[in-house]
């Protein structure tokens, strides 16, 4: 994500992100937040971010190079960190996967469930209320715009 330049290429790479990060959950063993992770951020978040880089009509330049300088910096940082987690896996690959919380209970639906409607449902409101207002900045910025433009 952070070498490309088009705003619609990111957003592809970021919704990938998302499915791999939620594949790791599933190999951890958490299948809910794994579900969860998918449903939401990718079924939900990406789609309103892919649907207001189309309302935005941000169109790939001719000239415009397919990546930033940054090419090669991520790359090097990604085989080093290709290279960590080689080595930790390696260290550990007899350890258990399954998620613990702080007392030690296996992480399940029900404990998820009433850890979130417990601290977690403010926040989670509050960045949907955010989510929304970003949406209608962006169509209204696309509205002076187009204004200005004619």
């Amino acid at each position: 994500m952070l070498v490309l330049r088009e705003p619609m290429r990111v957003a592809l790479a970021l919704i990938t992100t998302m499915v791999s990060l939620g594949a790791i959950y599933g190999l951890l063993g958490v299948h809910f937040i794994a579900a969860f992770q998918v449903l939401i951020y990718v079924g939900a978040v990406m789609v309103f971010m892919v649907y207001v880089i189309m309302l935005l009509e941000v169109r790939e330049a001719a000239g415009n190079q397919r990546y930033s300088r940054l090419l090669i910096p991520g790359a090097l940082a990604f085989a080093m960190l290709v290279g960590v987690l080689g080595i930790s896996v390696w260290h550990t690959f007899g350890a258990s996967a399954v998620s613990t919380g702080a007392e030690g209970a296996v992480y399940g639906m029900s404990t998820f469930s009433a850890t979130f409607l417990r601290d977690y449902w403010l926040p989670f409101e509050l960045t949907t209320v955010l989510l929304v207002a970003a949406i209608v900045a962006a169509l209204a910025v696309i509205k002076v715009s187009r204004k200005a433009h004619g």
